[in-house]
Parts: C-alpha cells; sequence; structure tokens
C-alpha cells in the first residue's frame, strides 16, 4: 500500500496532482525515482518547470446563485489559450465550486476538493495538459439582501468582469453600473472612497497650478471646489458622467430609477502582472508543437 507521506513528498518534488503521485506510485511499487520518471515521460511533471514562468493573460468572471456570487481570475501565459474551451471550462468549473462553498480566502479555495483532488491539484493537472503556465490568481465574494440586485457585466470576453449591487431599481439598471464600471475602470466608487491624504494632496496641488496661472493665492484656494469636484468625476464611479446618457452623473441615473449603488468590484486580467512580449506566430506554433507532444 502507497502512504500518504509518499504520495505527499513526490507532489511536492514534481508539482503533479496528489492522485497522478498515487497512480505513479502504484505504477512503479513505490520507487520513488521510476515514479517520478513515470510522471515526466506522461508529460504530467513538466507543469512544475512552469512555476516562474509568468501568466498574465486568461479570463476574468461572475459566477451567481440567489443571493451570493463569485468574482475571480485565473491567468493563463497566451491569449490564445484564455480562448480554449478546455481553459473556459476550467474557469467554470472553479467558479462554481467556490460558488457553492463557504471558502472565502484563496488558500480555503485551493483547498476545495474536486473530482480528482483539490482545485490545486486541478490546476496544476491543466498545466500539465494545456502546455503552459497557469494560474488561479484571485477571487472575492459578494453577497446580497433580497431587496437588492446583482449587475454582472464581461468585456472582451472576460478580460473585464464586472459586478454591481443595487439596492431597489432592478437588475438591468445594476448590469448598466457593472458596465460603467468594465468602460471606465474608476478607482473608487464613492467620494466617501476616497483617502483623505489623497485629497489634501489634489487640494494643494489645484492650488498650485492656479499660482501658476497666475491666479492670487485667494482666486485659487476658491478654485479648489470646483476643479475637486472635476477630480472626483475623473475618479468616483458615482460621479461620472453615464456612459449611455452623458446629462446623468452615474448615481443620478440610478437615482432616477429608485434605486442606490451599494458596492461595485471589477477585476482587469492581468492587471499589476509584467506582460509577456510574444507574436502571434510564435503563440500558435507553441500550441501545436505542446498538442503534439
Amino acid at each position: 500500500m502507497i502512504s500518504a507521506n509518499l504520495v505527499k513528498e513526490l507532489r511536492e518534488t514534481t508539482g503533479a496532482g496528489m492522485l497522478d503521485c498515487k497512480h505513479a506510485l502504484e505504477a512503479c511499487n513505490g520507487n520513488m525515482e521510476e515514479a517520478i520518471k513515470w510522471l515526466r515521460e506522461k508529460g504530467i511533471s513538466k507543469a512544475v518547470k512552469k512555476g516562474s514562468r509568468i501568466a498574465a493573460e486568461g479570463l476574468a468572471n461572475v459566477f451567481v446563485k440567489d443571493n451570493k456570487a463569485v468574482l475571480l481570475e485565473i491567468n493563463s501565459e497566451t491569449d490564445f489559450v484564455s480562448k480554449n474551451d478546455e481553459f473556459k471550462e476550467m474557469v467554470n468549473t472553479i467558479g462554481n465550486t467556490i460558488l457553492n462553498s463557504d471558502a472565502k480566502t484563496l488558500e480555503e479555495a485551493n483547498n476545495l476538493p474536486l473530482e480528482d483532488g483539490t482545485i490545486a491539484d486541478y490546476v496544476i493537472s491543466k498545466t500539465a495538459k494545456i502546455g503552459e503556465k497557469l494560474s488561479f490568481r484571485r477571487f472575492m465574494v459578494i453577497e446580497k439582501k433580497d431587496t437588492e440586485n446583482f449587475g454582472c457585466y464581461l468585456h472582451m470576453g472576460g478580460k473585464i468582469a464586472a459586478i454591481a449591487v443595487i439596492s431597489g431599481a432592478n437588475s438591468e439598471v445594476a448590469k448598466d453600473v457593472a458596465m460603467q464600471a468594465a468602460a471606465m475602470k474608476p478607482k473608487y466608487v464613492f467620494e466617501t472612497d476616497v483617502p483623505e491624504n489623497e485629497i489634501e494632496e489634489e487640494k494643494e496641488h489645484i492650488k498650485n497650478d492656479a499660482m501658476k496661472e497666475g491666479k492670487p493665492a485667494d482666486i485659487a484656494e476658491k478654485m479648489v471646489t470646483g476643479r475637486l469636484k472635476k477630480y472626483f468625476k475623473e475618479i468616483c464611479l458615482e460621479d461620472q458622467e453615464f456612459i449611455k446618457d452623458g446629462n446623468l452623473d452615474v448615481k443620478t441615473y440610478v437615482k432616477n430609477n429608485g434605486g442606490n449603488i451599494v458596492s461595485v468590484n471589477y477585476y482587469v486580467v492581468g492587471e499589476g502582472l509584467q506582460k509577456k512580449e510574444e507574436n502571434f506566430a510564435e503563440e500558435v506554433m507553441n500550441q501545436v508543437k505542446s498538442t503534439n507532444k
């Protein structure tokens, strides 16, 4: 019988999934070196070699069930792979598994059970099969009340995923707010979200600019309020011009429909990650080579 410790040791050595390690050890009668060779020949352990590579493409998506939603991002190395049906199926599997769980942290989510191990094992297995590094980067759980509505929007097939929660109004209004977030990528939702030190810095910047324009100090001081309002319109979703009607700001559009904004969240795929430079021809050839292995 193969011990759990032996399986664990092989997994840590190769990066392969628990079930694959168990099969390898069973096939090699518990011989660790033979099991490593077995995994390598099967192409399973190659996933570990990709650990240091950059995965900054991929998909973001939103999964909703009743009053609960999950927003997540899963990365691949190339945009080519993110359009692959198997990759999309992986995103859906992980999203729905989290949606039907109590997981709140990435560690908890990675340890959720699937048919052949955990989500972490599943990602490693798919990395080996697809042939490039895949990464379950982040997720968040959003919950609403019965009197509130979810609105979800995916831009460019999942390069940006947004979800809004609106009290009152309806799901279409909430979807419009999510679309606004995806299109304009605001830094904050409400003016009250802006840190006080950021506001003070902007006030000082406005005053200095006005004085450079030749305005006296007292006039420059009076200009702060008007220009600060313009600044909020750039960075706060509630103050932005509504993309479907430039005569309204987002807050007024929602209010006119009998609602109020509760929360808005969005993920931009690869945000903050170093992008890999690779031309499309090379990308295709790499996929062909991987498929033929």
